[in-house]
């Protein structure tokens, strides 16, 4: 029997009454703009965010001033030498503070201006750039697992576990569907913000949930999955409870959290795409390892928790393929098999992988010459 979460599990700050600050949500501005900037920290996982006063609403990201931060207070520099700068890379509306603010996505950039340990982005879109005539499109379908403050699974009773899986998986009802409206709002906040969210679904493992962003094309696929992330960790903090991304937040018989990243290019799409399909398939192949170690920030170690063969995954330490098999580490849809044209997914990224290195990386792998023993990591001239 399912048992009511106690409130200890949830923030104090959402107890808060939300109505008075929706009193001062509605004061005018005076013509002015906030502006968030938010930025990837030395953890390569969590991210930071701060705001300022703009004059004007700016009009495209070339309006919004580069800013700086402590980095010794987020894992990214010495308090000797701790300045960074943050350099905007993409803009969005705030769905929080409403027009005319917005969110600004920034690389993270050292005092002699070099990317941070944790910027991928610069690399990525090198890599981006030297394939820009492919048009790759990818798609992610970002997993995640809502806990209490108290490190449980949200609405699972206290100490102890629900009902085994099996009802959860697109389910509706109270007894299947735990946290349905932190799902609702962050769809919401993401359209509102212009991210380019497709879909969502309540996943296999009770308080899990997945949404799926694309199709985006190149660089633009890293910048709206975090910002995805980001907004998903606002909602959640208005509800008062936490947004997981690790990729098997419970032992046991309960499915881990992914994030599989559906690839196309212009070729694939096209008549006869499949014939491209497969010879990506067969590159991926050969560069299993190396993938695997670009596939969660942690090198493999935490994809090895999920990466099982069981629960819907493959081996970590065996690559293959299949039309339908989510027991695979590629899938060709069936629709693809099918009409022999579209795209394929790779099942093996983790619910907590940096999507740069994910895009960069099979970007790498599938489209430019790489030499014999050359990685996935660094960009390689055709």
């Amino acid at each position: 029997m399912l048992l009511k979460a106690s409130m200890s599990s949830f923030s104090n700050s959402s107890h808060l009454n939300k109505l008075v600050r929706q009193e001062y949500m509605r004061l005018p501005q005076g013509g002015k703009c906030q502006v968030t900037y938010i930025w990837i920290d030395g953890t390569g996982e969590r991210l930071r965010n701060k705001t300022r006063t703009l004059d004007s609403e700016p009009k495209s990201i070339k309006d919004i001033p580069e800013w700086n931060f402590d980095g010794s207070s987020t894992y990214q520099s010495i308090g000797s030498n701790s300045d960074m700068y943050l350099v905007p890379v993409s803009m969005f509306r705030d769905p929080f503070t409403l027009d005319p603010n917005k969110l600004v996505l920034c690389e993270v950039l050292t005092y002699n201006r070099e990317p941070a340990d944790t910027n991928h982005r610069a690399h990525c879109k090198k890599v981006m750039d030297m394939v820009k005539e492919h048009c790759m499109w990818f798609g992610m379908e970002q997993e995640y697992t809502l806990l209490g403050v108290d490190g449980h699974p949200f609405s699972w009773p206290s100490g102890g576990y629900p009902a085994p899986q099996g009802p959860y998986y697109c389910g509706v009802g109270a007894d299947s569907a735990f946290g349905r409206d932190i799902m609702e709002c962050h769809y919401k906040a993401c359209l509102y913000a212009g991210v380019n969210i497709c879909g969502t679904n309540a996943e296999v493992m009770p308080s899990q949930w997945e949404y799926q962003v694309g199709p985006c094309e190149g660089i633009e696929m890293g910048d709206q999955l975090w910002v995805s992330r980001f907004l998903l960790h606002r909602v959640s903090e208005d509800f008062g409870v936490v947004v997981t991304f690790d990729p098997k937040p419970m032992k046991g018989n309960w499915n881990g959290a992914g994030c599989h990243t559906n690839v196309s290019t212009k070729q694939m799409r096209e008549e006869g795409g499949l014939q491209y399909i497969e010879k990506a398939i067969e590159k991926l192949r050969k560069k299993h390892a190396e993938h695997i170690k670009v596939y969660d920030p942690q090198g493999g170690e935490d994809n090895k928790r999920r990466l099982t063969g069981l629960h819907e995954t493959s081996s970590i330490h065996d690559f293959s393929f299949g039309v339908a098999n989510r027991g695979s580490s590629i899938r060709i849809p069936r629709q693809v098999g099918e009409e022999k044209k579209g795209y394929f997914e790779d099942r093996r990224p983790a619910a907590n992988c940096d999507p740069y290195s994910v895009t960069a990386a099979i970007a790498t792998t599938c489209l430019l010459d790489l030499e014999e023993g050359a990685t996935v990591g660094l960009p390689v001239a055709v």
